[in-house]
């Protein structure tokens, strides 16, 4: 949630920000409609506490007139006018500031100053790492491979929950297992994550702190359980993060860095018909996540620590990639600035989005309450919250499989995994 306070005292700074993702009309108008609501508020504040106080002038100067055996019905009826304004004037407020936050809820971040403008096609690569593999006979797609090596049931998955529900067998399953626990001992013993496991559903307060209530709701793109007024996570960002909404953490508590394990759900509604082949986009999908609490003058830094972290899964993994850079348009809601890394995987020809590390500066905490004391009786400050992919498994195991596959249809294993796999090759 953006302050109110910056609106109000910089609304051109603020418009000129937010242009940079690309929907200038829609977010100036938020802008506007922020400053005429905020106006109007402090407008009837100020009438109200001018009317209350007269209403206890009154009240006194009645009760002195009684006193003296004076009447006072002249002030009896004028207190009676000013009660009935207080009445309306405090419907009004409720109003008023119940649309303020409506409309700040629906607000997204404000970009990074070093955030590029522009969408999608303007997003900038920071860098590389690996060489692509050359390969001296065809290749073949994931799902083909995996199909042969018995990894991979997705009409199994189709069955019981339909498309884009995944079932993984044999060394499919095991290569999961040992993806989720490589990469939670990685992020705990070597980048110094505590690891969590989160619950998987969460409630609206938990979705409306992190972003992901209203729009990722009402855009159709959560699952809901509305009898119990939960919602199944889109990722373990959402729980681990709202660990310490309406907190005030000791000066010694920052950073916090946690990492969890979690399933994640999304119906992806806004994405019918793209990338439906094997795991390029599913709607349920294993997950591990890094979420860090920082003081803001750290959290620059926190992000490029963090982004490294994510990078070095891939780097032990062997798989080439590339850092992005997202320009404001391609930001999620929430997000101030974002790192994509993508994995090139050479049996579909193309780079596959793997993971997605984001500051969210105090945006998130500001909308869970999420704050700190820089030090011992400071007034409390909010938290910049930061979080990264480390990493999605779907299009990880895309990776390894089409940039580990042999002529004769196996797949090497990656050397930090083997001890997890039990073997250095999957076989039929």
């Amino acid at each position: 949630m953006l302050d109110i306070r910056r609106i109000r005292q910089e609304p051109e700074a603020v418009r000129a920000s937010l242009a940079v993702r690309g929907k200038e009309a829609e977010t100036g108008a938020d802008v506007d409609r922020v400053l005429e609501l905020d106006a109007e508020r402090r407008a009837l504040v100020g009438e109200g506490d001018g009317l209350k106080a007269r209403r206890n002038a009154v009240s006194q100067e009645v009760g002195e007139r009684k006193r003296r055996g004076e009447g006072a019905d002249d002030l009896v009826a004028e207190m009676r006018a000013v009660n009935d304004r207080i009445r309306e004037i405090d419907a009004r407020l409720r109003e008023v500031e119940a649309e303020i936050d409506d409309v700040l809820l629906r607000t997204p971040n404000v970009p990074h100053p070093s955030v590029p403008p522009g969408g999608e096609a303007d997003n900038q690569t920071v860098r590389t790492w690996g060489e692509p593999r050359t390969f001296d006979f065809p290749l073949r797609p994931h799902w083909e491979i995996a199909a042969d090596l018995g990894m991979l049931d997705l009409p199994a998955g189709a069955k019981v929950a339909g498309s884009g529900f995944p079932a993984y067998r044999g060394m499919g399953a095991r290569l999961q297992r040992a993806l989720i626990n490589w990469m939670l001992d990685l992020h705990t013993r070597e980048h110094g994550y505590t690891e969590v496991s989160p619950p998987f559903l969460v409630n609206r307060d938990a979705m409306t702190g992190t972003g992901q209530y209203p729009k990722f709701v009402q855009e159709g793109d959560a699952y809901e359980v509305p009898s119990d007024g939960l919602y199944l996570i889109p990722t373990a960002e959402v729980p681990v993060t709202n660990f310490h909404r309406d907190e005030v953490l000791a000066p010694e508590r920052l950073p916090i860095r946690y990492t969890a394990y979690s399933p994640c759900f999304r119906r992806e509604a806004g994405s019918a018909g793209k990338d439906t082949r094997g795991l390029l986009r599913v709607h349920q999908f294993d997950k591990v996540e890094l979420v860090r609490f920082e003081r803001p003058e750290n959290s620059e830094a926190a992000l490029e620590e963090l982004t490294g972290h994510a990078e070095r899964v891939l780097q032990l993994l062997e798989l080439p990639y590339r850092v992005l850079l997202l320009a404001g348009g391609d930001l999620g809601f929430s997000s101030a600035k974002t790192y994509d890394l993508e994995v090139w995987a050479p049996g579909v020809e193309r780079w596959l989005e793997v993971s997605s590390c984001s500051n969210f500066m105090d945006f998130q905490a500001r909308r869970a309450g999420i704050r700190f004391r820089p030090e011992a009786g400071a007034k409390p400050e909010f938290a910049h919250t930061l979080n990264g992919s480390g990493l999605a498994l779907p299009r990880t195991v895309v990776a390894i499989l089409e940039n580990g596959q042999l002529p004769d249809g196996s797949v090497v294993v990656p050397e930090v995994l083997r001890p997890y796999v039990g073997a250095d090759r999957i076989t039929a």
